[in-house]
């Protein structure tokens, strides 16, 4: 008759352990305000770099690189071009820069560098 005692305080622990086991709903998160994603898109300006035959080319980031990452990718692309990939007929790249592809389209004034992460940075020829 012992073990008949033990069933009601068993079948009250498993009755019980399912209460609050259910996990609190997450959080919402924070809806982004219109002027951080015009930002985002427009992206952050960070100076200038010459570029091809000493034009002067102003930097603009977007997604997660700094400044100084972004013209540092700019200043070693426009090193590594060579003169025939800044005259094709196809635009000059794409040129591997460490972890970043940078290149433009035909008579495009703007290069644009990317890596697989989605880091972007571009150069703009004024």
């Amino acid at each position: 008759m012992k073990s008949l005692a033990v069933l009601p305080a068993a079948f009250a622990v498993v009755l019980l352990s399912g209460c609050g086991a259910d996990p609190a709903p997450a959080a919402a998160p924070p809806p982004s305000s219109p002027a951080a994603v015009d930002q985002a898109l427009a992206g952050s300006p960070c100076g200038e770099v010459a570029g091809y035959q000493g034009a002067k080319n102003k930097v603009v980031v977007r997604g997660k690189t700094d400044c100084a990452e972004a013209t540092q990718v700019l200043k070693d692309y426009f090193t590594k071009l060579t003169p025939a990939e800044a005259t094709s007929p196809q635009g000059p790249g794409p040129v591997v820069v460490g972890a970043w592809t940078c290149g433009s389209g035909p008579n495009d004034p703007v290069t644009s560098c990317s890596t697989e992460d989605e880091r972007q940075i571009e150069a703009t020829r004024s």
